[in-house]
């Protein structure tokens, strides 16, 4: 059985089962005597090890069983939960997940885990247990022995052979066998149930049929009929060592039982017929499957043709304005719809729970405190919110560095909390919430807070701030100076955070997704870091505006209003021109100065155009010469020779083939 066609499945099942392996045994290290967190371990384990057996990584299936044995002692009550039993089982899903990630990456999974399995084998011995490798319990199989028979039909030529075998001395074997509700692999589960009992004498028949059962087209029972001289015991002990199969039920074969069960299907269709020979076929049928798993690359592909459709729309629209022909408008109006529902159809296939980012971080929290002998839990809100895959992928590491930094720096000594009132434990939350196109995430702990005189001695120490320009600033103002380059405000390097990088980098890396982080701070109380982040990164809505004869985009979501307003209203305050906005005064960008954009004929206009831009509380007015209108664009990368070019993240086509360069207002507002 060639088992390449079910790598990507085994590879997103194992994983499937790794993070349900770490997240119950982090629970079970806070209730060790829950019997359903034990069970759910056990059959995580279980499952493994038969998916990797059938793959035929013995390495990764022998680890697995070592595992599975522990958790067979613990829910037996051999077995008792301790901090080294958590410890020496984290090591082991270390090694499974690094094994896991070598065979994604072509590799064999191959690795040396004599050590690790030598300390889980060392644990079952030191209590005690003596477990035979591939026992299979009979609470997990059973075997019945009825006269019930589900093979429906048989044609001339297999009763021919079935009564033969009977008169040469052999038994006709009808098997039923219902694979676990859990089961993964359920075509090479059936291989292997065939490849045993074609060991044992010859398979005559099977339903459903053996193309239907390799292609997976079956709930989870099948049944077949063996010709064999084997016992019926023996016949099922040797099915038994397949796992995943919940029960098996043999009996010999009765041609007389077989004959009336087909005279009383033949009166049921007769009968049918009679009554309502009209009537169109009602028979039940096996429920179709609701999902399928889809390799991610070809729906990267789906969204760069899409992203190409959207610019070739751009296009059309143009055309069709300048025409002015009604049926072409019309059609285009149509199409234009049509194409932003399958916009939304491709955006949510992409679109993936964030927990496969939170799921990591209550291993890490207990990693940590140990290493900082900190008492800590975390606390995990939202973790279903969604999120495009391509965020996903690089917001991982920046709330790593947060959640190491409250770590570190936020939660106090469980001796000083206890002193300040608070209890020995502290908490760090992790929460995320929609919130119109965004995401918003927010990491947040009951630790000491930012010390902002701190902060603001250090930053002016730093250069990073004058100290005439320290007296204006806000409080969040100053805590955001921690995100500048080169800010620390610790005595000495730790192992935990910092390290030479500090939260400059996390500030970066969320602005080059288009989003942006803020911070709050109550001293005592502890912090609140809240992250912004656009739903997807490749279409986004964006106001095209005009400086001289060029095209610029804004994206909409950081624009709080455009205005237009009389050159009288313009005020200077230290040295800035700034408007009054809403009671605020807002400061003036002019674009056509920093893009060196000549400004033609706009210098003459009594009225300047803008566009009020806002990050968090504070807020910019972008001057333009005018506007031209909202519009849908894709997003392009500059490429690798144009990186950092000051507010511009990127560029697109439009309608008319025009390239605009996308305007990044985040570091305008800086």
């Amino acid at each position: 059985m060639d088992t390449s066609q079910y790598l990507d499945v085994f590879i997103d099942e194992s994983m499937e089962h790794l993070e349900t392996i770490n997240e119950e045994v982090l629970e079970l290290e806070k209730n060790p005597e829950n019997e359903d967190i034990i069970e759910k371990i056990f059959r995580a384990a279980h499952t493994l090890k038969g998916m990797s057996a059938t793959m035929g990584y013995q390495n990764l299936a022998d680890l697995t069983h070592d595992l599975e044995e522990v958790f067979d002692a613990i829910r037996n009550d051999e077995l008792t939960v301790t901090a080294n039993l958590i410890d020496v089982v984290f090591d082991a899903s270390d090694y499974l997940n690094a094994m896991i990630d070598d065979i994604a990456s072509g590799g064999s999974g191959e690795q040396d885990v004599s050590m690790i399995m030598g300390s889980l084998k060392q644990i079952v011995q030191n209590n005690g247990i003596e477990q035979t490798p591939e026992e299979v319990k009979p609470s997990q199989q059973t075997i019945e022995t009825g006269q019930l028979q589900t093979i429906q039909s048989l044609d001339e030529f297999e009763r021919t052979i079935l009564q033969e075998s009977v008169e040469q001395g052999y038994t006709n074997y009808e098997i039923t066998i219902e694979l676990s509700e859990n089961c993964l692999l359920k075509g090479a589960r059936v291989f292997m149930v065939f490849e045993v009992l074609e060991q044992l004498g010859e398979i005559i028949k099977s339903e459903p049929s053996v193309t239907d059962l390799e292609e997976e087209n079956f709930d989870l029972t099948f049944a077949l009929i063996l010709v064999s001289y084997k016992e019926a015991d023996e016949i099922k002990d040797k099915i038994s060592k397949v796992s995943e199969i919940k029960t098996i039920n043999i009996h010999p074969f009765s041609f007389e039982t077989y004959g009336q069960q087909r005279q009383v299907e033949k009166k049921k269709e007769a009968e049918k017929e009679t009554v309502a020979p009209k009537t169109p076929q009602t028979t039940a049928t096996a429920p179709a499957r609701k999902t399928i798993r889809v390799n991610i690359e070809r729906l990267d592909i789906l969204m760069n043709l899409f992203e190409e459709l959207v610019i070739d729309r751009g296009r059309l629209e143009q055309i069709s304005q300048d025409l002015d022909h009604s049926d072409l408008r019309e059609t285009v109006e149509r199409m234009t719809r049509v194409s932003g529902d399958l916009q939304n159809i491709i955006l949510n296939m992409r679109m993936v729970p964030i927990d496969q980012v939170f799921n990591r971080f209550p291993r890490m929290i207990r990693q940590l405190s140990r290493e900082l002998e900190k008492d800590v839990n975390i606390e995990i809100i939202g973790a279903e919110t969604e999120l495009d895959r391509t965020v996903i992928d690089e917001i991982g590491d920046p709330l790593v560095h947060l959640i190491r930094n409250a770590m570190d720096h936020g939660i106090e000594m469980p001796e000083e909390r206890m002193s300040e009132g608070k209890p020995a434990q502290g908490t760090i939350q992790l929460k995320a919430f929609h919130s119109g196109n965004h995401v918003f995430i927010e990491i947040s702990d009951d630790g000491a807070g930012i010390d902002k005189d701190k902060v603001l001695a250090s930053a002016i120490a730093k250069d990073v701030i004058a100290e005439d320009d320290a007296r204006l600033l806000s409080d969040q103002q100053i805590y955001e100076l921690i995100m500048e380059s080169g800010f620390s405000t610790s005595d000495e390097v730790s192992d935990v955070s910092g390290r030479g990088v500090g939260l400059d980098v996390v500030k970066t890396t969320i602005e080059m997704l288009g989003g942006s982080i803020s911070i709050d701070s109550t001293p005592g109380k502890g912090s609140v870091f809240s992250i912004q982040l656009p739903l997807t990164l490749s279409i986004i809505s964006v106001l095209l505006v005009e400086l001289s004869e060029e095209k610029y985009a804004i994206p909409l979501s950081s624009i709080l209003e455009t205005a237009i307003v009389h050159k009288d209203d313009i005020l200077n305050a230290h040295h800035k021109k700034v408007i009054h906005f809403r009671g605020k005064v807002v400061p003036l960008a002019f674009l056509n100065e920093i893009f060196a954009v000549p400004t033609g004929d706009a210098k003459d206009n009594d009225y300047y155009s803008i566009v009020i831009v806002k990050q968090g509380d504070k807020m910019t007015g972008l001057v333009v010469d005018s506007f031209i209108g909202q519009q849908e664009v894709v997003l392009k990368s500059l490429g690798n020779y144009l990186t950092n070019i000051f507010a511009i993240s990127g560029a697109t086509i439009l309608g008319d083939g025009e390239v605009a360069l996308i305007i990044d207002s985040n570091a305008l507002i800086k």
